[in-house]
Parts: structure tokens; C-alpha cells; sequence
């Protein structure tokens, strides 16, 4: 199969609403664009542009139906998951792409401006440090260590009544136990990815007040 294909047909069974009209070609050409920077820089593990289309761009919109409206931060977005994705498919969402690391932020400006993607920024820096002007109603990421750690280092990005969003892959149990109180609701969805056969979560936090 390939990757348009399997693109095409995750995104009939994901079925997302309002999908734009170029929102094929674009995330194709952030599969592209990914699998040409990470045969020189290592953005990710994942190499086989059919992979990245399941563990990539398919994994990141199986949030869409669980996140909140609002201007959106990516922690830790390396490769640009899930923040692209959600930027190509909600182009009027607000996406800011943060890392701390200059060659995947090198990336990560090189995709905005190749996908043409007006909705979406990139800051680069630790997120501990970052003090934004505007904050955010959407916290997320994919990969940052433990729902404590991402607790501890996000929760000052949130706007009042804003999320923290995170990505795991099996149910985080222990993780959970280790969460300290401060968060007046907390949910976790599983995820159903087409054409990946393992197991996904999102968890979501809202703080009991805004940093």
C-alpha cells in the first residue's frame, strides 16, 4: 500500500469534520519532507513513509475528537507530531511547534514554510523557560517523559480553563498514581488508529487554577 493510499483510507475511518479541501496533499508532503530530512538529521526512529503516515499523521488526528477549541502549543514536537498534522487539519487553530533541540526546530520551520502552514509558528527553547505572551487553551504532546514530568514543566502554558494533552501508548496506570493533586479532572480515551496495531491513549488534565 502506499502511503497515499493509506493515508486516504485512515482518514476515511477516522472521518474527521471540516477536513480541508488540500489537507491530503499537505500531509503527504509532511510525510515527504519528514522522510527526506530524517534520512540526514534522525528526527525519528521511524524511516518507512508508510509507518509515518500510521505512527505519524494518522496517531496525531485520532486526538482531534478529544481536544478542546483554542490556540494550541506542541511540547517536545521533534518531528513535528502531533502539532503538524493538527495544523494541516484545523488550519483555523492556532499551533505553536516548540523543541529545544535547533536541528529539529530547523525542521520544523522548513515544514511550516514548505506546507504553507499560515496557522502554525515554531519556538524554539526548553518549555520550562518559555514565557509566552498569549497562553494556551491546548497543552499537548507525545513525548515527554512521564505524565508527572509534563504536569510539572506545562502547566504554566495553559490559558484559564485551558488542557494538558498526552499522548501514551499503553493505559499510563502507574504513571497516573504518580500525578501530585492540583488537577480538578482527569480523563483518559484510548485511541483507535487505523492501520497501526497497538494500543493508544490521550490523557487529559485540567488544572484545578492557571498557573
Amino acid at each position: 500500500m502506499t502511503p497515499q493510499a493509506a493515508l486516504e483510507r485512515g482518514l476515511g475511518e477516522l472521518a474527521p469534520s471540516r477536513m480541508p479541501g488540500h489537507a491530503v496533499e499537505r500531509l503527504l508532503g509532511y510525510v515527504e519532507l519528514l522522510a527526506r530530512w530524517n534520512r540526514v538529521h534522525n528526527l525519528t526512529a521511524i524511516r518507512d513513509p508508510f509507518r509515518m503516515v500510521s505512527h505519524h499523521v494518522l496517531d496525531s488526528l485520532a486526538t482531534l475528537p478529544h481536544l478542546p477549541p483554542g490556540r494550541l502549543a506542541d511540547v517536545g514536537s521533534g518531528g513535528g507530531s502531533p502539532g503538524i498534522p493538527i495544523a494541516i487539519a484545523q488550519p483555523e487553530r492556532a499551533v505553536t511547534l516548540n523543541d529545544a533541540s535547533l536541528k529539529k526546530t530547523a525542521f520544523l520551520r522548513q515544514a511550516v514554510l514548505e506546507l504553507k502552514l499560515v496557522n502554525a509558528e515554531v519556538h524554539a527553547g526548553r518549555v520550562e523557560s518559555w514565557r509566552p505572551v498569549e497562553r494556551y487553551q491546548v497543552v499537548i504532546s507525545r513525548a515527554f517523559g512521564s505524565l508527572a514530568q509534563f504536569l510539572a514543566a506545562c502547566r504554566h502554558l495553559l490559558a484559564p480553563g485551558g488542557c494538558l494533552a498526552a499522548m501514551k501508548g499503553t493505559f499510563p496506570s502507574r504513571e497516573l498514581t504518580q500525578v501530585q493533586g492540583g488537577m480538578r479532572r482527569c480523563a483518559v480515551h484510548r485511541l483507535r488508529v487505523p492501520l497501526l496495531n497497538a494500543e493508544r491513549h490521550l490523557v487529559l488534565f485540567t488544572p484545578g487554577s492557571a498557573a
